[in-house]
C-alpha cells in the first residue's frame, strides 16, 4: 500500500511510445510542472517515450509544461478545449505545418467524457456542440424535442496530476482551482501518477477532506516547492 516512488524518474517509469497522457491543469492551475519536464528528458535522453496523445484543457503555453512536449516532439495529438493561448507558438506551428493533430472538444463535453471513462458509461448526449463542425460524422438523437449529439467515453493509458497533499496510499487533496480536472483524470488513467505538495501518514488527512481516494492512485512522488507556469513564463523560462 505505500505508493511513494524514490525519484520523479521512478513514478514516470513505464510511459511508452504512442500512449494516451491526460494531464491535469486548467491553464498554470493544477500543472504538474515538474512531472511533466521530467518526461521530457527522459525523452531527450532516450527518444521515448513519444508519438503521444496528451489530453489536457489546453495546448501548451509558451514553451513550458505541455508547450514544452510539443517543442520536444513527444506529441502526436492534442485532445483538448483550448488549442490557443496567450503564446500558443508551439502548439500553432506544429499544427500548421501537420506534424501534430487535433481533437477539438468543447470544455463542458472534454469534463464529462473524462468522467464518463472513469465511470464506465461508453458514451452520452449534449447538445453542446450540435450543428458545428465538431458533431460531424456523430450520431444524434433527439430528446424531448432538442437535437444531442453523441460523445465517446474518454480513457488514458496514464494520468499526471498535481496534488497539494498526499498519503502513503495515495489519497489526495487538491489546494483550490488546482483540483479542475484532476479527480476525473485520476479515475479514467490505467495508470495515475501524482505529483504532491506534501506527503504524511495515513489518517493525517481528514477523510472527509479526502477527494481522490487511493485506490485511484498508482505512484506519488513529493515536489514540496512545484513551480508554477505562469511564474516561468514571467521569467521567461524555455
Amino acid at each position: 500500500m505505500n505508493k511513494i516512488s524514490p525519484s520523479i524518474e521512478d513514478a514516470l517509469a513505464g510511459i511508452e511510445d504512442g500512449m494516451a497522457v491526460m494531464i491535469g491543469g486548467f491553464g498554470g492551475a493544477g500543472a504538474p510542472i515538474e512531472l511533466i519536464h521530467a518526461l521530457v528528458d527522459i525523452y531527450k535522453k532516450t527518444g521515448s517515450p513519444g508519438s503521444l496523445t496528451v489530453i489536457n484543457n489546453n495546448a501548451g503555453n509558451g514553451a513550458v509544461g505541455i508547450a514544452a512536449m510539443i517543442y520536444a516532439g513527444m506529441v502526436a495529438k492534442m485532445v483538448c478545449s483550448f488549442p490557443r493561448s496567450s503564446d500558443p507558438k508551439a502548439f500553432t506551428d506544429k499544427y500548421l505545418a501537420g506534424e501534430i493533430g487535433l481533437e477539438l472538444v468543447p470544455q463542458g463535453t472534454l469534463a464529462e467524457r473524462i468522467r464518463a471513462g472513469g465511470a464506465g458509461i461508453p458514451a452520452f448526449y449534449t447538445p453542446s456542440s450540435f450543428g458545428t463542425d465538431v458533431a460531424e460524422g456523430k450520431p444524434v438523437a433527439e430528446f424531448e424535442g432538442r437535437s444531442y449529439v453523441q460523445e465517446r467515453w474518454l480513457k488514458a493509458d496514464v494520468a499526471l496530476i498535481k496534488a497539494e497533499l498526499a498519503d502513503r496510499k495515495g489519497n489526495l487533496t487538491y489546494r483550490k482551482a488546482a483540483r479542475n480536472f484532476s479527480p476525473l483524470m485520476a479515475m479514467a488513467a490505467k495508470t495515475t501518477i501524482v505529483q504532491a505538495s506534501r506527503i504524511v501518514e495515513p489518517g493525517e488527512i481528514d477523510p472527509e477532506h479526502i477527494v481522490t481516494p487511493g485506490i485511484f492512485v498508482n505512484r506519488i512522488v513529493e515536489v514540496s516547492d512545484p513551480q508554477q507556469e505562469e511564474a516561468m513564463l514571467r521569467e521567461g523560462a524555455n
